[in-house]
């Protein structure tokens, strides 16, 4: 007999977020390169064009694909009501809060729900999110909290925040993702630096969380204290256009592009200290691209020997970036502790973790 490990990917389907995209596609290729003998992996998505159907279809070593009849948008709607989905039963694995959270027999039929939480903003600093958002994801952790069998997190840091705000107690587990399996600088690297217009050596702040007036005062502080590196930033906010000169933004959609202008950076600088996982942090990690990230319990676990995790807000980050900035001992050094503390994380883990809970659940 057979048994099948049922994955939603509606990120794959009808991406909201290229994060969530990216984690949604290498954990099923994980879970697929570590699955027992006697197991299999099926997706599950919702109602979409051919081709987005299609190009699921052919996800190398799926054992299948079951299509809901309702598209994402209300599909989300349904599934945060609590509605009929028509993502059906079994033993069901989301890699985002995207899931039928319902009753169901986990003794009898051997039915399974685990889902997935990334970042925990939407609770913890709702003003950062839109209302929409904050709404469905407050709904869709109240059903998880009736009906998750269990709820994966990345770091202990947000496990703790988690257990704090919810009933979920010993139904919280922690297994980390991370960059892109093969993350690298691409052969045409320099070409698309040339088009971001990103330079070589130029410090790379990453702008995830970050609000536009405190990446201003990184900016400024980063001015003062070394006034000749170039900064780039990548995924600025929305709002930060035209306010942030001189530094330039870059958009952080193309992990080719991203791997480009990472790769050639002298130093990444992680600014926000928001209950999410550090994505960026972890493909500089993975490049040996030195770190330097403002102190939050998510980046002293992250980052952990990785670099250095700094108190004092702006003025603090931008005096730790300047001894980074020559080709002397302390840089190697520290581009050094990055490569080990990157060869940490791994899908290939991850998905080990996920069919070890599914089997202890």
């Amino acid at each position: 007999m057979t048994t099948t490990l049922r994955v939603v990917l509606d990120q794959l389907v009808a991406p909201t977020d290229p994060d969530l995209a990216m984690a949604s596609r290498e954990l099923t290729r994980a879970l697929i390169a570590a699955a027992p003998r006697g197991c299999e992996v099926s997706g599950v998505v919702p109602a979409a064009g051919d081709d987005a159907l299609a190009e699921v279809r052919a996800f190398e070593g799926l054992a299948g694909v079951e299509s809901s009849p309702i598209p994402r948008r209300e599909l989300a709607t349904a599934v945060s009501l609590g509605l009929p989905s028509g993502l059906g039963a079994g033993m069901l694995h989301s890699p985002t809060l995207f899931a039928p959270l319902v009753r169901h027999d986990r003794v009898h039929n051997h039915e399974q729900t685990v889902v997935t939480i990334w970042d925990l903003t939407p609770w913890t600093h709702p003003e950062r999110v839109s209302k929409a958002s904050v709404a469905w994801h407050r709904a869709m952790l109240k059903r998880a909290e009736k009906h998750a069998d269990a709820v994966v997190v990345p770091l202990h840091a947000m496990a703790e925040e988690l257990a704090e705000r919810t009933k979920l107690r010993g139904r919280i587990r922690v297994i980390a993702g991370a960059a892109p399996d093969g993350f690298a600088e691409p052969r045409d690297a320099v070409g698309r630096r040339r088009t971001l217009g990103v330079p070589e050596g130029a410090v790379v702040v990453d702008g995830s969380g970050v609000s536009a007036g405190e990446l201003g005062e990184l900016i400024a502080a980063l001015g003062r204290e070394v006034p000749e590196a170039p900064v780039i930033v990548l995924g600025a906010p929305p709002d930060a256009e035209g306010v942030l000169a001189p530094a330039v933004l870059a958009p952080a959609v193309d992990a080719a592009d991203r791997a480009s202008a990472i790769a050639s950076a002298s130093v990444l600088v992680a600014p926000g200290v928001l209950p999410s996982y550090g994505w960026r942090v972890l493909e500089a990690l993975a490049l040996g691209v030195p770190v330097i990230a403002a102190a939050s319990p998510v980046h002293r676990e992250l980052v952990g020997e990785g670099g250095p995790v700094i108190e004092g807000g702006a003025d603090a980050l931008a005096a730790s970036v300047a001894p980074l900035l020559g080709p002397d001992a302390e840089r190697r050094r520290a581009a050094t502790l990055a490569a080990d503390r990157g060869r940490a994380f791994s899908w290939r883990e991850a998905g080990e973790r996920v069919w070890q809970l599914h089997a202890d659940l």
